[in-house]
């Protein structure tokens, strides 16, 4: 795996390098859905994380270059540091005490559920917009804090890529942990109302040295939405930035396994016979009459011979003979006969 990742850095392009990487995680993720694979798969790389798996479907997600459920909770101002220290020495130290935030009454149930989410897919996106060297699972590692439905490997990577793909068709897409955008030289006048509050606190925290990944831990926020706003700040000419821009990796991943199956068209309905043409009932009682009378006699049935009586022979044998004894006389002469002896 080294030498071939060293042969490959000397001479390859950026963007080969993030082909070569997206095939490897999608080897490896794909791997485990097939083998109903139970634990950790970890991606290393710039920004890198891991992939928690329960029978081959991803129920966590955890990258170093996207706040997870904790930082969005804490830098949000949802709950506060001093709660939070408190909820987890209950919890005897959990990282992720969830039952303590919905017993105290910080979150519900279906709202941690959504924030978990959010932070998966956050996590997922971090990994593909960045650099992915090498895949090596974990069987013994624990998500923080998993869903309680697992998602498919290979459509959150694909979701991803759409993520990717929506960000580089915006006119100055930067990436999540490379661009640091800084107030522009040349205000631009900005109308109330026009930003949206995401908008104008981004503008505000943006200083030059700061990425969107950084802007993200900070806001509290998931660094898709911060680095989709940044690139639209960008484009309004509020904001800019020193660094070239860099394509963005996006991979085109196979989607036969997500496509479902169309059902067969129907087949086409037969063509109707066309309508019979309208006949003036007296043509055809006219012509009816013409028939019957030039029908052609019709010769009589014939009849099966009659039998005459007496022909089969059974009156003849069955009647007394002329001559001799009947088949009475016969059998009284038998018996008699039978008797005597």
């Amino acid at each position: 795996m080294s030498v071939i990742r060293d042969s490959v850095s000397a001479h390859a392009s950026p963007d080969s390098l993030g082909r070569i990487g997206y095939d490897l995680l999608l080897n490896a993720l794909a791997e485990c859905g097939r083998e109903e694979f139970t634990g950790a798969l970890r991606a290393t790389g710039s920004p890198g994380g891991i992939f928690h798996l329960r029978r081959g479907l991803v129920v966590g997600a955890e990258s170093p270059g996207a706040p997870g459920p904790e930082a969005l909770l804490l830098r949000s101002r949802r709950i506060s540091g001093e709660d939070w220290a408190e909820l987890v020495r209950e919890a005897g130290g959990a990282r992720w005490p969830g039952a303590e935030l919905i017993r105290h009454g910080y979150a519900g149930a279906a709202q941690l559920r959504v924030v978990c989410m959010m932070a998966l897919r956050d996590a997922v996106f971090a990994v593909v917009a960045g650099r992915v060297d090498a895949c090596e699972r974990d069987p013994g590692a624990e998500p923080l804090a998993p869903v309680p439905v697992g998602e498919g490997p290979i459509r959150l990577l694909q979701d991803a890529n759409r993520k990717l793909a929506a960000l580089a068709a915006l006119p100055h897409p930067v990436r999540p942990n490379r661009e640091r955008p800084s107030p522009s030289s040349a205000p631009v006048a900005v109308s109330e109302g026009q930003l949206t509050p995401v908008q104008q606190e981004l503008l505000a925290q943006a200083d030059g040295r700061l990425t969107a990944r950084d802007l993200a831990f900070r806001t509290g926020r998931g660094v898709y939405t911060v680095t989709v706003e940044l690139a639209r700040l960008l484009g309004a000419g509020l904001l800019e930035c020193d660094e070239g821009a860099v394509p963005l990796p996006v991979v085109r991943l196979p989607e036969e396994g997500l496509r479902q199956r169309r059902s067969p068209a129907p087949p086409p309905l037969p063509t109707p016979p066309p309508p019979s043409p309208y006949v003036d009932p007296a043509v055809v009682n006219a012509l009816a009459a013409v028939l019957a009378s030039d029908a052609l006699p019709q010769a009589p049935t014939p009849t099966l011979p009659r039998r005459d009586p007496g022909a089969s022979g059974i009156t003849e044998s069955l009647a007394p003979e002329k001559r001799g004894t009947s088949w009475k006389g016969f059998f009284r002469m038998r018996n008699g006969t039978h008797g005597n002896s």
